[in-house]
């Protein structure tokens, strides 16, 4: 069990309905990239800036307004490429183990929810009911959605969870009087005041909370991860200009938050372990603020090195509803705890290509 965890409980939850685009999976960066290849076709480019700053709209909504408006052809190809964001598939496969019912509601329609979670393996399986937008007569903010698969799961609303990541989604949940957690962007800052609780990443999600089973994947307050892989240079103990594995520059998706750990690799040198605070800052141009701290190694050491980073623990978030630490930087007690797990197995340093 994760530090410093809490007994109260919020309500008696049955069954949860859950939301998939920038909820479980990263479609803003498949958006994105059809966007690029549309505009490409006419001698344009994508300027990333621009499209945050377009009419108070996130990229997200952005593209995929451009997307809907100009029919661009989004194949099962396109969308295998949306990752799972942190947690989804934890939380996925935590409901299955337990037999909770859980439903997908979406605003997409059927057949493209159906493509984006096919290369996502049992997801699929994993879910009692799945519903899009041409399944109802309205999509969100309206309720419909979530009515419908209430209605399927044959759980009353009240006893249902959802959980979003926009307003529009939020508000859908509690027009159909159910509970509702929100992981948002920081343009979607204004669902926190809506939700129920407001989480910075689905790791920080506890069942327990909701009368549910617990998770039991902590080993010793270190959680193993899907490996996050970036490169870049350390500056102050700030990485800049980094990229994602997959080249993305500086786009960690928002839900990307919190104390992380894992290895640090520089030129032929030896692994470095290091601890790993990212922060979504919203007056960055970068708006993924990463800093890195040596557990192994002095600081002056890592200064200024180009270096491949994989992260494969998480520690803790930020402030969670005062039930995890308020503090955001790395602390000793971070160190510690990573010192600890990278000795294990399970949190070797895999192999990257």
């Amino acid at each position: 069990m994760t530090n410093n965890q809490t007994t109260t409980c919020y309500s008696k939850i049955s069954a949860l309905i859950l939301d998939l685009d920038g909820t479980l999976l990263n479609t803003e960066f498949v958006l994105r990239s059809v966007l690029k290849e549309y505009l490409a076709s006419y001698g344009k480019v994508l300027i990333t800036d621009n499209e945050y700053a377009r009419v108070g709209k996130t990229q997200k909504e952005s593209a995929a307004a451009i997307v809907k408006n100009y029919d661009l052809p989004l194949t099962p190809d396109q969308w295998k490429d949306a990752k799972a964001l942190p947690g989804a598939n934890r939380l996925i496969q935590h409901l299955h183990k337990h037999r909770i019912p859980c439903a997908l509601a979406s605003n997409s329609l059927r057949a493209y929810i159906e493509a984006k979670i096919s290369t996502h393996k049992g997801w699929k399986e994993c879910f009692s009911f799945i519903v899009g937008s041409d399944q109802v007569q309205s999509g969100k903010p309206a309720p419909d959605l979530f009515l419908e698969a209430a209605k399927q799961l044959t759980v009353n609303t009240s006893n249902c969870l959802v959980i979003e990541d926009s307003l529009v989604g939020v508000k859908a949940g509690k027009a159909a009087g159910m509970k509702v957690v929100v992981v948002p962007s920081e343009t979607e800052a204004d669902a926190a005041a809506v939700a129920d609780l407001s989480l910075n990443s689905l790791l920080e999600f506890q069942p327990e909370l909701w009368g549910l089973p617990p998770f039991d994947d902590w080993v010793d307050n270190a959680l193993p991860v899907d490996p996050i892989y970036l490169d870049g240079q350390l500056v102050d103990g700030l990485l800049v200009e980094f990229q994602e594995k997959d080249g993305q520059t500086n786009v960690l998706p928002n839900q990307v938050c919190g104390i992380y750990f894992g290895w640090a690799k520089m030129g032929i040198n030896k692994d470095t372990k290091v601890v790993v605070r990212i922060k979504q800052e919203v007056s960055s141009s970068s708006r993924s603020n990463v800093r890195l701290c040596s557990i192994d190694e002095s600081p002056d050491h890592l200064n200024a090195e180009q270096m491949h980073l994989v992260l494969v623990g998480y520690i803790r978030g930020f402030n969670f509803q005062g039930t995890l630490s308020s503090n955001s930087e790395i602390c000793e007690d971070d160190k510690s705890v990573a010192l600890s797990a990278l000795k294990l197995p399970m949190f070797k340093c895999p192999e990257s290509s």
